[in-house]
């Protein structure tokens, strides 16, 4: 018997977790995708057996062109697959706004497809990140309006999160924990057990709201510790230090795991998902709590790219310049090494500083083909992108930037000026070079 599939969006998420999927015996894996002008396009680029994806992503286009070719997998605009669909994964984005409120345009309208279309018996799984409460109160409702079904009596429900990052997205769905939870204990077992065909390690069970709290717990947890990061990184520029130096002798203790300090946090998750935590307790919790760490968090790290700003400006202006007359070139416009991903990247928020000071600026990438914020125009030509700048800023550590012959670049540049926000660059050697060097997390800014 043919266990029929559908996910419904082809991002990050949903297109391994589809192509893993569909290599499993007995099933039939349909990936919905909107043909829009933005992403559309993925459509025929995956019916043709090929990833849309520019970066390093191991296993993932030998797996998709396998089970398209199969007959597996195969992806459409057309709602009316959801009619005969078995199981259903959501997985669609679900960003935050300028006020940190979840905008679930997206996960409403899919809802409401679903239960327009969804037939008695089905299952559907929540694998985007939303608000603790969320599957419940707005994906089951939804669903029951639109088709007059019970949750639980009539069709399944669960959340499941992704813990998927760019680079590893097939590794990380088949060799990480997983956590299930579902709205009964039968909806718990059925997505336990679709998920142990593709997932080797332990798959932990509890509820769709345990399941909700886990995934923004969790990433959370991981921007406060970044925060932190980010925070000793400052204090340790204006005393003159070299924090990552710090950071391996704390680290030599086995129970100490300090983060490491950067230009920003960007991707889909860290920005978000710590307010879509506090949402849910704002909206279904029983009384008031402050989650302080939360808002301190995004604020020291939201920080960092302005910071690097600063380092520019510092750094031209001891070699005479002003960042009114500079160019500079922005290293990496992915908030991730060796990925196209540029949701929230810290580039655009460093490059927005730039301009308002009165700088120009060159963006260089070799994996992002085009940058939907702003104007700006994606140079992917590094000779290119550095003759006649002032200053490049490393903002992420794509691997190409690892072997940048300093000795070729100075002679491109017109001023040279380095400011390292990834710890890529050594300081003697870019010093030897003759260059203007700052970096975050090292000797700080030099005071006139």
């Amino acid at each position: 018997m043919v266990t029929k599939i559908v996910v419904i969006g082809m991002g990050y998420v949903g297109i391994p977790a589809a192509a893993l999927l569909a290599d499993v015996d007995g099933h039939n894996v349909t990936g919905l995708q909107r043909r829009s002008k933005r992403s559309g396009w993925k459509i025929d680029v995956l019916n043709s057996g090929k990833s849309p994806f520019e970066g390093d992503e191991p296993g993932l286009d030998e797996l998709i062109a396998k089970v398209v070719a199969k007959g597996t997998f195969r992806v459409t605009d057309d709602l009316e697959v959801l009619r005969d669909a078995d199981i259903i994964l959501i997985d669609v984005q679900t960003p935050t706004d300028s006020q940190n409120m979840p905008r679930y345009d997206s996960l409403r309208e899919v809802s409401a497809n679903i239960g327009q279309r969804i037939k008695k018996g089905a299952l559907v799984i929540v694998e985007s990140t939303v608000a603790p409460g969320t599957t419940q109160n707005v994906v089951q409702k939804i669903i029951e309006r639109e088709s007059g079904l019970k949750g639980g009596e009539d069709f399944d429900l669960a959340f499941s999160y992704e813990r998927v990052m760019p680079g590893k997205l097939i590794e990380y769905i088949v060799n990480m924990p997983r956590v299930v939870g579902g709205i009964t204990p039968q909806s718990t077992q059925r997505a336990y057990e679709l998920y142990s065909k593709i997932v080797k390690k332990e798959i932990s069970t509890t509820d769709t709201l345990g399941a909700e709290l886990c995934k923004t717990i969790e990433n959370a947890y991981r921007d406060v510790n970044i925060a932190f990061a980010n925070e000793m990184a400052l204090v340790c520029e204006s005393l003159g230090v070299d924090v990552y130096e710090l950071i391996r002798l704390i680290n030599a203790r086995d129970d100490r795991m300090m983060h490491i300090p950067g230009a920003g946090v960007g991707g889909h998750c860290l920005p978000k998902d710590p307010w879509l935590l506090r949402y849910g307790l704002y909206e279904y919790g029983t009384w008031k709590v402050e989650p302080e760490f939360i808002a301190l968090a995004r604020r020291v790290n939201n920080h960092m790219p302005i910071h690097m700003s600063d380092l520019i400006e510092n750094a031209l202006r001891a070699r005479g310049m002003s960042i009114q007359d500079a160019t500079v070139t922005v290293l990496g416009a992915a908030y991730l090494e060796n990925s196209d991903d540029t949701r929230n990247s810290p580039a655009a928020t460093l490059i927005g500083s730039l301009l308002a000071k009165g700088a120009e600026v060159v963006l260089h990438d070799p994996y992002v083909r085009e940058w939907d914020l702003g104007q700006q125009e994606i140079e992917h030509d590094l000779e290119k992108a550095v003759t006649g700048s002032d200053c490049i800023a490393l903002v992420t550590k794509h691997k190409e930037y690892f072997s940048i012959d300093f000795a070729e670049l100075k002679g491109l540049m017109r001023t040279p000026v380095v400011v390292d926000g990834r710890n890529v660059f050594d300081r003697e050697t870019v010093e030897g070079k003759g260059f203007e060097y700052r970096a975050i997390g090292k000797a700080g800014i030099k005071r006139p």
